[in-house]
């Protein structure tokens, strides 16, 4: 089986610590399952889509992509745009994961149909609290069929 075959989670994230904190908060959780990370928005369009270095994966679309804002090369505004204007990826559920609370992007992000959006607090307790919240989230679309 290739190793993205089953990704239940697409972690979309530049920075390393946020990223540590945001698996160690889903494994406290009991939710890391299959996770898969990518660095920017060119990265996570090229996993969703299968192009660039992804061109050969198989399986599935994510079952989850939990998705920073504001990233180098491509932001989560214009990924979660293309993700939600593409049939083939309209359904795949997204948490947008991120630092801004800017009222702008809140309301951008649910017109382009996010699911959920999380602002990333910056202690650890807290911060593992809300990504439990994406983490519940997942659990529940997890038992839906796809």
């Amino acid at each position: 089986m290739d190793a993205f075959e089953s990704t239940a989670i697409l972690l979309v994230e530049d920075s390393d610590a946020d990223a540590e904190l945001i698996v160690r908060a889903l494994t406290k959780g009991n939710v890391v399952n299959k996770l898969v990370r990518v660095r920017d928005g060119v990265e996570a369009l090229e996993f969703v889509f299968r192009t660039g270095r992804y061109a050969d994966r198989l399986g599935g679309n994510p079952r989850l992509i939990m998705l920073d804002l504001q990233m180098p090369r491509l932001g989560g505004i214009d990924v979660l745009r293309r993700l939600k204007g593409d049939a083939s990826s309209r359904t795949i559920p997204v948490v947008m994961l991120t630092s801004s609370a800017e009222e702008r992007d809140v309301v951008e992000s649910y017109k382009l149909g996010v699911n959920s959006y999380l602002v990333k607090p910056v202690e650890f307790a807290a911060f593992t609290a809300v990504v439990a919240q994406a983490g519940l989230y997942w659990a529940v679309m997890n038992r839906m069929p796809h």
